[in-house]
């Protein structure tokens, strides 16, 4: 038993949730892509539940008998375990049930479950192998992500419709269609070679880029980093990089931009964990090894013809790292950049945030029109940066009043503490600022 469960001075409920998290992130995606390797991928909802019913377990026993001395092996005995019971059950398995049987049982509790790869040109680790076969091109490109993200990553249906800016009743019909489709398709949990392979890593890359997004700026939660998501997302990325198939332009590109992301995890947040703006963050405590691997992949990106958003990204991100100071920030690139990222991806948060370029580059003005000219523009409706962007603009401009109403929808809007503070503290100053332009407005009168 762990001595933290009889601590008084802790909140043991807290503990084992956050513990309970920090596993379903760390151990799902490899107990999952186990136990579809044994069952098919077409049985993929079973593993999920499989691995689902072992947390479940977890967050019930443990706050009474305490936190085993290593939880991540409890969790991968109880996972199979699970399955035995479900391979006893089922008749479906009547015949594979001795062989299937066999291999668990031997599958000790501190074995590294990530198999080594039978070939060189095999990928090594397994969560990669179930991200490939879940991006096959007969499943739709957003029920790709969707699902690995999902099966691999822990991320809940609410997660997912933050990162597609989309609801949960769509991700939920996404992930259905998917599994069906794996189902009526009976594709194999193999890795592809060759052009077949190649054509899913655009999958691979969204899923790798999505997960690192969340990381960098997680969509609910106490915390408005987990840093847990980006060091995967990073070392899913080099894996794919070093990889025959994998190490190609594009790959590095992204890979690249996750580490000059990364970099500033920790100067984005004070030791309060509020969030800093990029102009208050300390560049000193940038981690300059990250941003030098980083320009190590940018270079190895820009070998041959591609050039994709990753690389536009990249660029944008290491214009951001290079620079000695904010006053120092080379805009005009970064605009050029955005220029070039806009015909490429249509995002409306991407002309978003080249909007917040126009405006560093021709003033706030400028920066409004190029927000107003943002096509579908009320997929931003539910996104509070949407406000947040608006009522920066608008209080350079002087409009204190509309910046008022911009920041209390964007407050509204967030569910992260840090950055509902952030806002709130905006917000005031926002309000502060018009009392006093209101009552020199009316001293300007009176005299």
């Amino acid at each position: 038993m762990s001595s933290d469960a009889n601590n008084p001075g802790s909140d043991p409920g807290r503990d084992i949730s956050g513990l309970t998290d920090h596993l379903f992130r760390h151990e799902a995606g490899k107990l999952v892509s186990v136990l579809t390797g044994l069952f098919g991928i077409e049985r993929l909802q079973l593993s999920e539940d499989v691995v689902q019913e072992a947390l479940g377990r977890a967050l019930q026993t443990w706050p009474y008998y305490g936190i085993p001395r290593n939880p991540a092996a409890w969790l991968t005995q109880t996972a199979k375990n699970l399955a035995l019971d479900v391979l006893r059950r089922e008749k479906v398995f009547y015949e594979k049930q001795p062989q299937i049987i066999a291999f668990i049982e031997q599958w000790s509790n501190e074995v590294n479950v990530e198999d080594s790869p039978a070939f060189e040109t095999e990928i090594k680790d397994g969560r990669l192998r179930l991200m490939f076969a879940c991006c096959h091109p007969l499943i739709p490109s957003e029920s790709q992500t969707a699902l690995a993200l999902k099966t691999l990553c822990g991320f809940s249906p609410a997660e997912i419709a933050k990162a597609f800016l989309t609801t949960e009743a769509a991700v939920a019909k996404r992930l259905t269609r998917a599994r069906q489709r794996i189902r009526e398709l009976k594709i194999p949990f193999e890795i592809p070679c060759g052009n077949e392979l190649s054509d899913r890593l655009n999958g691979v890359l969204q899923t790798l880029y999505l997960l690192f997004n969340e990381g960098y700026k997680a969509s609910n939660g106490e915390s408005l980093i987990r840093e847990e998501l980006c060091v995967e997302a990073i070392r899913l990325g080099t894996l794919l990089a070093e990889h025959p198939e994998g190490n190609q332009p594009r790959t590095h590109a992204l890979l690249a931009l996750m580490l000059f992301n990364a970099a500033r995890l920790s100067a984005r947040t004070d030791i309060a964990g509020n969030v800093l703006r990029l102009e208050e963050q300390d560049r000193s405590s940038w981690n300059q090894g990250m941003i030098a691997r980083g320009m190590y992949h940018l270079a190895r990106s820009a070998v041959g013809e591609d050039l994709t958003a990753y690389h536009l990204q990249a660029g944008i991100a290491g214009c951001h790292c290079t620079a000695g100071d904010y006053a120092s920030t080379d805009w005009p690139r970064i605009l050029a950049l955005y220029d070039q990222l806009v015909s490429l991806d249509a995002s409306p948060v991407i002309a978003l945030n080249r909007a917040v370029a126009v405006a560093q580059v021709h003033g706030p003005k400028a920066g409004m029109e190029a927000v107003a000219a943002i096509q579908n523009q009320q997929s931003l409706e539910a996104y509070y940066l949407f406000y947040a962007v608006k009522a920066e603009f608008e209080t350079r401009l002087k409009n204190f009043e509309l910046a008022a109403q911009h920041l209390q929808k964007a407050i509204q809007l967030t569910e992260i503490k840090s950055e509902q503070l952030l806002l709130s503290n905006r917000l005031n100053n926002c309000e502060l600022q018009n009392r006093h332009l209101t009552q020199h407005q009316l001293s300007d009168v009176t005299t």
